[in-house]
């Protein structure tokens, strides 16, 4: 029997994803318009450290590698304990884009790590930002950060140069002013500079390498759990300078599997007739697949992909995951704006088991990798929101 799309675990859109953080953090700042489901103490200083891949359950499995950050487990969530959810797909460009735009993707419209441009035809990487389309024609709302700054409060971004003039961070992390820095320890310093250069003040950071490693090695590697005893260092090196009245909050865009490689866990699209069946484009990646039919096929593909992905993932039409709020809050347009709309696929495909849809010929670098991410399942989904305060 076919999974039911209806029981996959939903994105807290509203009340707990990533989405709902910088508007509650901005409502407490006094931003014009702010105002969040998510409940925060205000602060007037804000900084929010956000580390690529660093899932809840990852988190809380490694106490040893990470003494820092899990001995403030309890604060999460405004000292309930519990995680945020990403939002769906559980990927970095749709996360960020959440984060930074307080919107959920459906309407901030970066609904997976590649997806069709309706206007094209051709499948958009929404992280690389290839192949180029007007960036703010792409994603139009204006982001919290720029909000905040326009209301007066002491803006800025502070990560790696090479982000500074991204599409991504044009349309999700700007506004206020970015300022680059090579290591870890220089963007510690300087976030809790300019937390403490102004009166209110919202500060973002993000180190992306526990994310790479796991994505290299996997998470049950000696390289992954060195770069969680690393950014532990860099966590608890930025709380200790905090200044008078401030809070940092330590989150994560998704969480992280590793995949086997064998042909019952990896199922490779690019050999499987039946899987290619009537499929002109396959978006998004191994954990989270949109689907988009060639003319007429769209019920054949779905049927099919039920049949023999369907007790393993959740397979579902454009309309039944929208609807059942995988993009976004549950009934009606299930938050998705017109222009987003055909953007996601005809049929999506979400893995609830240890399964990966890879494409080996046409996406050689993501098969091979150990650790994936994208689904709905709480090792991907949950992400930290940890708390500290001066």
């Amino acid at each position: 029997m076919p999974l039911d799309p209806r029981s996959a675990p939903l994105p807290r859109y509203g009340t707990g994803s990533l989405a709902d953080l910088l508007p509650a953090v901005a409502a407490g700042q006094e931003v014009p318009g702010m105002t969040s489901g998510l409940a925060l103490a205000p602060a007037d200083r804000v900084c929010v450290f956000l580390i690529d891949g660093l899932g809840w359950e990852l988190l809380r499995d490694h106490p040893a590698e990470a003494p820092f950050l899990t001995s403030l487990l309890s604060t999460s969530m405004n000292g309930t304990g519990a995680p945020l959810t990403a939002g769906f797909p559980s990927t970095t460009a749709t996360s960020l884009a959440s984060v930074g735009t307080g919107l959920p993707p459906g309407a901030h419209g970066l609904p997976g790590y590649t997806v069709a441009d309706p206007a094209t035809g051709q499948l958009m990487n929404q992280l690389r930002w290839q192949p180029w389309t007007d960036p703010h024609a792409w994603q139009p709302y204006p982001t919290v950060f720029q909000l905040a700054d326009a209301a007066g409060v002491h803006t800025c971004q502070v990560s790696a140069p090479t982000f500074a003039e991204t599409p991504l961070t044009k349309i999700a992390l700007s506004g206020g002013t970015f300022h680059g820095r090579l290591s870890g320890e220089e963007r510690m310093d300087l976030a809790a500079e300019q937390l403490g250069a102004a009166d209110r003040s919202l500060v973002y950071t993000y180190y992306s390498e526990v994310d790479g490693k796991g994505h290299r090695f996997g998470v049950d590697s000696a390289e992954w759990r060195d770069q969680l005893r690393y950014v532990d260092g860099l966590a608890r090196r930025l709380a200790e300078q905090l200044p008078p009245r401030a809070a940092l909050y330590v989150t994560a865009d998704h969480g992280m599997i590793d995949i086997p490689f064998d042909p019952e866990s990896r199922l490779d699209f690019d050999t499987d007739w039946e899987l290619r069946a009537g499929v002109a484009l396959l978006g998004g990646e191994g954990r989270a697949r949109h689907l988009y039919a060639v003319p007429g096929a769209a019920g054949d593909v779905l049927a099919v992909w039920r049949e023999v992905v369907g007790e393993r993932m959740w397979v579902a039409g454009r309309d039944e995951a929208i609807e059942a709020g995988w993009f976004g809050p549950p009934g009606g347009t299930g938050g998705v704006d017109d222009r987003v709309y055909r953007r996601i696929g005809d049929i999506v495909a979400a893995a609830r088991d240890d399964i990966a849809i890879v494409a080996s010929e046409t996406e050689p670098k993501e098969s091979a990798m150990v650790g994936l991410h994208g689904s709905m399942t709480p090792v991907e989904q949950l992400v930290p929101l940890l708390e500290v305060r001066s």
